[in-house]
This record gives C-alpha cells, sequence and structure tokens, in this order.
C-alpha cells in the first residue's frame, strides 16, 4: 500500500489545493491526514486562504481514500461535515510488516504511546516540525510538518511511504527533502 501523509491544513484552501495537487500526481493507494484539518486553532496566525468551507468541498470528494485521525484543533462539528471518519485518537496500520501508530501528537507522541516494538513508527504531525528521528527505544518518529502553518523554520510539506521509500517532499513542488527506506529501519 501507497500513502500520501499530510497534517495540519488548518483551514487553508491555498494549501489544501496544493495538496490535492500533490495527491493527483503522487501514485498513493490511500490520502493519510493526521488531525488539525479545518480550524486554525487560537494559538495559530490565519494561514492564507483560510476558508473551512472550501476546504471542507476539497476533501470530501477523496472520502473514499482517507484515513484521518483527530487533531487538537478538531471538534464534533467538523465530524458532521466531513463524509470520513475524523475523531479517532489513532489508527494502527501495518505495512512492511511494521506496525504504524498514527496520530496527531497532542494526546500521544514519540514519547507517549502503546508498547510499540522496535522499528515501529510513530507517525504524527501537531508540530508543524517535519522530523524522521530513530528513538532510544528503537521506535521511529516520523513528522511530515505542517501543509499550511510550518513552524520552527521549516516549510509547507508532507510525506509519501511508496514502495517502502519513505519521503520528507516539498509541498510546493513535491521535490524530496529527505529519503528513507524502510527495510533500512
Amino acid at each position: 500500500m501507497n500513502y500520501l501523509i499530510a497534517s495540519d491544513l488548518h483551514g487553508s484552501a491555498y494549501y489544501t489545493d496544493l495538496l490535492v495537487t500533490r495527491w493527483e500526481q503522487e501514485p498513493a493507494d490511500r490520502l493519510l491526514l493526521l488531525g488539525d484539518l479545518l480550524y486554525h486553532g487560537p494559538r495559530n496566525d490565519l494561514p492564507e486562504a483560510y476558508a473551512p468551507k472550501r476546504v471542507i468541498e476539497q476533501l470530501n470528494p477523496l472520502a473514499d481514500v482517507i484515513l484521518a485521525c483527530r487533531g487538537n484543533c478538531d471538534a464534533e462539528v467538523d465530524q458532521m461535515v466531513l463524509k470520513f471518519p475524523l475523531m479517532a485518537d489513532y489508527v494502527l496500520l501495518e505495512e512492511a510488516g511494521r506496525t504504524i501508530f498514527m496520530t496527531h501528537g497532542h494526546v500521544y507522541d514519540e514519547q507517549r504511546h502503546p508498547y510499540l516494538v522496535p522499528g515501529s513508527i510513530v507517525l504524527h504531525g501537531h508540530t508543524h516540525i517535519p522530523a524522521v528521528q530513530k528513538q532510544a527505544d528503537g521506535v521511529w518518529y516520523l513528522n511530515p510538518g505542517s501543509v499550511a502553518i510550518p513552524k520552527g523554520g521549516s516549510q509547507p510539506s508532507y510525506m509519501t511511504l511508496t514502495d517502502g521509500q519513505l519521503a520528507l517532499r516539498r509541498l510546493q513542488d513535491g521535490s524530496i527533502l529527505q529519503q528513507l527506506n524502510l527495510a533500512d529501519l
């Protein structure tokens, strides 16, 4: 299974449009969304082209390929307008014999998660800062950064997992910023 992975859209129609363009150009089976889809949150400035209703219109046609988990800025009212499940705190996936613990990062993160065997992956957003790090317990921490409100000097980004190759990519043009082969983990 091939995935396109993104987090922290925060209601930006402009950046969601870029993400949908990447989706149309990437050979992915599923779009994994790690939360904070519609609302910008009280700690963030408004992202470019803040238009949550437009983001709903952009995401709902992809409902049959989206797997999503709830972010700290997502609410029950968001679930009422989105056509895919959003309210789970985490999703578990198996890929290439590895467990992927998919979450937003405000409840579970690289330090707070259920027991995972070495080589497993904690995949989350929330910090708005991309990361590919192996933790002391042998679990990998992967963060695609933020689509709409990057922080820590980063730029709008997302990840792909294609045929065992994980790539952190620039949202603007899809170019690879960092790459990792899951077989090497």
